[in-house]
This record gives C-alpha cells, sequence and structure tokens, in this order.
C-alpha cells in the first residue's frame, strides 16, 4: 500500500473512532436525561391524559434516538471492517470507486455517489410512516 493510501486510511480511521466516541456520547446523554424522573416530571403527579401523552411522545422520541444512534455504531463497524480488508472504497453495488472525498464527508458510505442517487429514488419512500 502506497503512502497516501496509508494516510487516507489513518484519516478514516480516526474520523471513525471520533464518530463513535460522539455517539457513544450522545446516547449516554439521552439516556441520562430520559430516566423515569423525566416521565414523572412530564406527566405530573396527576395524571392529566393530555400531559401523560405528550410525556409518552418524549419516552418514544428518546428511544428512537437511542435506535438510531446504535445503528449508527453499528454503521462505524462495518466501515472499519471495510477499512481493514481494504474495501471501504468499493461501491456495495457496482464495484465503483467511492471516492475519498465522499468518504470524508460521509465516511459511512457504501456506495458511490451514482448508485446511492439510485438507491435513493428507488428507495425514497421505504421509511415514509403510512397512514
Amino acid at each position: 500500500m502506497d503512502e497516501f493510501k496509508q494516510t487516507q486510511n489513518a484519516q478514516l480511521a480516526q474520523l471513525f473512532d471520533t464518530l463513535d466516541h460522539q455517539v457513544r456520547d450522545d446516547i449516554v446523554a439521552t439516556l441520562l436525561q430520559s430516566g423515569d424522573q423525566r416521565y414523572i416530571d412530564l406527566a405530573g403527579m396527576v395524571h392529566d391524559t393530555g400531559d401523560e401523552s405528550v410525556a409518552d411522545v418524549l419516552t418514544e422520541l428518546d428511544n428512537k434516538h437511542v435506535d438510531r444512534s446504535l445503528q449508527e455504531l453499528h454503521e462505524i463497524e462495518v466501515a472499519r471492517k471495510r477499512l481493514a480488508e481494504g474495501t471501504i472504497n468499493c461501491c456495495i453495488e457496482c464495484g465503483g470507486d467511492i471516492g475519498f472525498k465522499r468518504l470524508l464527508a460521509y465516511p459511512v458510505a457504501v456506495r458511490c455517489i451514482a448508485c446511492q442517487t439510485q438507491f435513493e429514488k428507488t428507495h425514497a419512500h421505504e421509511a415514509t410512516p403510512r397512514m
């Protein structure tokens, strides 16, 4: 591996470490502020259904936030594995080059820009809640 590639890989490894610490700190902060006391404070001692409903929604949002953060940690671990295997810059769709600038901007990218654009067009409405 040439020196330039080693430098890029070292930058990405450092970026993964930084992201990992940020996400873990965010999870801890969310869990610390989302304890039962927060629910009690929000719902009040007299259980008004409106206040209780707001407390339930905020608790659910905290849970979703933690779930998303755990997903981010998984993506970071997958990216670290790809870096170790030497495939960090290989698109999972076409096998083409993801590009170092793209990886710096979005370190857990698994697709090149062209494939990601197509993926987003194809899967645009999958995460949209149904009414």
